[in-house]
């Protein structure tokens, strides 16, 4: 099925993307539920029915033998071929399946990275998928009777049940494995005689037929379900807590990085009074909590006491799946790098005017310095509002409210002090000002922002987000300077320990500002080089966001230990950070780590953003701004460290954040700063 249509152009659709397609849900932005092994084994019996209608191999109810071993040209299908080819014993269809389903992921991650490539699909952030938009246009505008890739597919196996057309050999083995699969009830609304004719196509072709039942067989064999033997989990004792000098310190991913190395990936944490808690650290663990996470892990009870404190009901952070999707779908336009580029003028003059306001000469804090400046920025950007002058309190009710509800490290009593009460009191005065400032008269010409994309999603459909809910959302914007902050902040410390680096982003910030305010164009990645690995590297070094916390909600095996349902867990995605295995010399600050050949944050070992579909949906705006930021810093000042650090003195809760014993000097004033 070749195409082109306007600017959509794809080459034929394998067997495996038109499966794919098939099982792919829009409103999840992920595929129909298919448990993890019976989605490999129909992954794998879609790759060897694609090299059965290439007359690579044929097969019956018997076996499957080799027609020709002549590549195909495909990288999915290519190793496949040749592991039959060199098989010296003919072997049945279900022993391929079984076989070759450990590859299913390979796979799938090549068909889905193909239908990007092909603006077939749309990737976004969170690893979930959408029809492209090109293609919905081709879909609504072309009058081609193909219509669009995505959605071809399904109109020819609607007409296939529906309409009694006879299928060809191709959308029969679809047919028998959505329907293996059980995902052809959720795609189409079956009655008594779509199931009898869905049964009629699946005896149709042999070879679909032969496919289908292997990959059925495969499916129902309980001891590949799930392993019989599974190993206890170590538990991590109370000495090697005490003395694990990383974790005194707040280094946590380092801490994490530690007890992997002696109880390995999935340890748990006995503690007196609360559930035990179980961690997954390691390179294979982050594999798996990105792409298994959303079907075996959930955030609501984490964040039940977030919003409760609140007083909503549920938030973006609490929920998952489709309604996350629905909100992740619904922001990201606001949290866009081409939103911040779109606003380059409001950020130089934003940021200049916080500068001009600090004393040469003087010593501050790194969070009394850098929180204030990236709140000057982010609460005009994402809310066209000022908040100085409340950011601190609104700040320390979110701290306290973290520390009590996800973090436990407080009592709940905590949150009733007189002092809560009056920074409860400040937070929602600065929530009700946005929305009042975000009537529609009021932002006639104004640039979208957060608050507005959040106040459309309630208008649209205020049952999905009402009114009562719109507190914690419209106050978590406020966090944004206390995260940014910080991590300026660490990259500017790990800048001042390396001076020649220091030198070099010096260099980059006055080449951008010599002919006045640098413009999008400017700000390429060629551009600002040196400043974009600096980040990179103290995202690796000191991430605000170690660790997530979730709770299994389906029973699952993670490299041989079983979790079961309710288990709470931390998924420490940071410290692979400080392994020796993804980063070389872990400990050393060394911004050539991602510049090729090395390249070494192409793993999931890199995950500063987090994993999964809950990972940071701002992330490109953050390392944008962020890079900014510095860069206007190295600008107009010179900056020096109060004095010698041997370590980093760092506050782990409840977000890696600079102590206040870490303070900057601003030693000169470089270039004037204009107002």
């Amino acid at each position: 099925m070749a195409k082109s249509t306007g600017a959509l152009k794809t080459q034929p659709l394998t067997l495996t993307q038109e499966f794919i397609l098939m099982l792919l849900n829009e409103e999840t932005g992920y595929f129909h539920q298919v448990a993890g092994w019976n989605l490999n084994c129909a992954v794998v019996g879609a790759a060897l029915g694609e090299l059965s209608l290439r007359s690579r191999i044929d097969t019956d109810m018997e076996s499957l033998f080799l027609v020709d071993r002549t590549e195909t040209g495909n990288s999915a299908l290519d190793p496949i071929l040749k592991e039959i080819a060199d098989e010296p014993v003919q072997r049945n269809t279900q022993y391929w399946i079984e076989k070759l389903a450990p590859r299913a992921e390979s796979i799938l991650d090549s068909v889905l990275d193909n239908l990007v490539d092909q603006r077939i699909l749309e990737h976004h952030e969170g690893d979930f998928w959408t029809l492209a938009p090109s293609v919905w246009h081709t879909d609504q505008t072309s009058d081609s009777q193909e219509g669009a890739p995505g959605e071809f597919i399904k109109t020819r196996i609607n007409k296939a049940i529906f309409l009694n057309e006879i299928p060809d050999p191709r959308d029969i083995i679809i047919i028998c494995l959505v329907n293996t699969c059980d995902v052809l009830r959720f795609i189409f609304q079956l009655d008594e005689a779509a199931e009898k004719r869905i049964e009629f196509l699946c005896k149709m072709d042999l070879i679909g037929r032969a496919i289908a039942e292997a990959v059925g067989q495969s499916i129902v064999a309980p001891s590949l379900r799930r392993p019989s033997l599974t190993k206890p989990i170590p538990a991590v004792s109370l000495r090697d807590l005490v003395f694990n000098r990383e974790l005194r310190e707040g280094r946590l991913p380092a801490g994490f990085a530690n007890l992997a190395k002696k109880y390995g990936p999935v340890f748990e944490l006995r503690l007196p009074f609360r559930q035990n808690i179980i961690f997954l650290v390691g390179l294979k663990t982050n594999e798996w909590a990105q792409r298994m996470g959303r079907v075996f892990l959930r955030s609501k009870e984490y964040f039940e006491e977030v919003d409760r404190a609140y007083g909503v009901s549920r938030s973006m952070h609490s929920v998952d799946g489709a309604d996350h999707f629905r909100f992740r779908k619904s922001l990201k336009p606001a949290y866009s790098p081409k939103t911040l580029t779109n606003r380059l003028d409001d950020v130089y003059d934003l940021t200049r005017a916080h500068m001009a306001s600090w004393d040469v000469g003087s010593t501050m804090p790194a969070q009394v310095m850098l929180r204030p400046l990236l709140n000057a920025q982010s609460s005009p950007l994402l809310a066209s509002i000022d908040t100085q002058d409340e950011i601190v309190d609104a700040l320390k009710y979110k701290v306290r409210v973290l520390n009590v509800g996800i973090m436990k490290m407080m009592p709940r009593f905590m949150l009733k002090t007189p002092g809560m009460r009056r920074w409860a009191k400040v937070t929602q005065k600065i929530v009700d000002r946005m929305q009042s400032t975000h009537t529609a008269a009021q932002r006639v010409g104004m640039h979208e922002d957060v608050v507005d994309a959040y106040l459309a999603l309630h208008a649209t459909d205020p049952q999905f987000l009402p009114e009562s809910d719109l507190s914690l959302p419209l106050g978590a914007i406020l966090m944004t300077a206390m995260y940014m902050g910080d991590q300026v902040g660490f990259a500017l410390y790990w800048l001042l320990q390396n001076p020649e680096l220091y030198e070099r982003v010096t260099a980059e910030a006055d080449a951008l500002w010599a002919e006045g305010d640098p413009r999008e164009d400017d700000l390429s990645l060629d551009r600002i080089d040196v400043t974009h690995r600096v980040l990179m590297e103290a995202l690796r070094m000191s991430p605000i966001a170690p660790f997530s916390m979730r709770t299994v909600m389906n029973t699952c095996v993670v490299e041989g230990f079983e979790l079961p349902v309710g288990a709470q867990l931390v998924i420490a995605q940071t410290a692979t950070h400080y392994s020796e295995e993804v980063f070389p010399d872990p400990w050393t600050f060394d911004i050539e780590r991602y510049a090729p050949p090395r390249n070494e944050h192409l793993s999931r070992g890199y995950a500063p953003f987090g994993l999964g579909t809950h990972s940071c949906l701002g992330s490109r705006w953050a390392n944008l701004h962020m890079a900014i930021n510095l860069l206007m810093l190295t600008h107009h000042f010179k900056i020096e460290l109060a004095r010698p650090y041997k370590r980093l003195p760092m506050d782990p809760y409840p977000s890696q954040s600079p102590s206040n014993k870490l303070k900057f000097r601003l030693a000169e004033l470089r270039h004037e700063i204009r107002v």
